[in-house]
C-alpha cells in the first residue's frame, strides 16, 4: 500500500464511509486486513450477525480502488463480499434458494439507492453430515454468497447499507423495528 501522503481522495472518501457505524445492531462491524495483491489501495470490514445472541451469519466486505481503473470493473472503485450463513437442512434443498439469495443482494443495493455497474457473483449451498468419529450434531447447512460490484461513486454510505441489509435477510432477521415471533416467545432466563 501506498504511503498514506499519496492515497487518493477518491479511496480515502470511500472508506470514509464505509467506516461509519454499523445500521443494525445486530450487525457487529470490525476492520480487518484486507488484501495487498488486488489492487494498488483496499480496505476491509468483517461482520458477524447475532440473533438472540448466537451468530448466524458473517461476512467480509473488501473494498478495491485503482486509480488507473479497471477495464473488467468499468471503473476504479469495486467492492467484493463473501457472506456466509447457517440454514435450516430443509432450505439447503429449496431450488429458488439460489435465486432468492441473490436478490437480496440486488434488492438491498436497490433499496438504498447504491448505483453500481458490472455485478456478478455465486450463490452456494452445502449440506453436511457427519459419520464415524465426527458423528455427532444433526446434518447441517449453510449458505455462501460471493460477489463483487463495482459502485458509481466513491460515497459507498449506501453501499454499506444495503450490504447490511443484504446480511441481515441471509442471517433471517426481521425487518429493523419488527420482533421474530421465536424471539417474542422465548422463555426469560433464570
Amino acid at each position: 500500500m501506498a504511503s498514506p501522503s499519496a492515497v487518493p481522495d477518491t479511496f480515502t472518501r470511500a472508506v470514509a464511509a464505509l467506516r461509519a457505524d454499523s445500521p443494525r445492531p445486530e450487525i457487529l462491524l470490525e476492520e480487518i486486513a484486507a488484501p495487498q495483491r488486488l489492487a494498488p489501495y483496499s480496505f476491509a470490514l468483517s461482520a458477524t450477525v447475532l440473533r438472540s445472541g448466537d451468530e448466524v451469519a458473517s461476512g467480509r466486505l473488501i473494498l478495491l480502488h485503482d486509480p488507473a481503473g479497471h477495464d473488467a470493473w468499468r471503473g476504479d472503485l469495486r467492492l467484493v463480499t463473501l457472506v456466509t450463513a447457517e440454514l435450516e437442512p430443509d432450505l439447503a434443498t429449496d431450488p429458488l434458494l439460489p435465486a432468492v439469495a441473490w436478490t437480496w443482494l440486488t434488492d438491498a443495493l436497490e433499496q438504498f439507492s447504491a448505483s453500481y455497474t458490472a455485478i456478478g457473483g455465486t450463490v452456494t449451498e452445502t449440506a453436511s453430515t457427519r459419520f464415524g468419529e465426527l458423528a455427532g450434531p444433526a446434518p447441517t447447512a449453510d449458505l455462501e454468497v460471493r460477489a463483487s460490484w463495482t459502485p458509481t461513486s466513491d460515497d459507498l454510505a449506501a453501499h454499506l447499507c444495503g450490504w447490511c441489509a443484504m446480511l441481515a435477510s441471509t442471517a433471517g432477521l426481521p425487518p429493523p423495528g419488527v420482533a421474530s415471533l421465536a424471539d417474542r416467545h422465548r422463555a426469560p432466563a433464570s
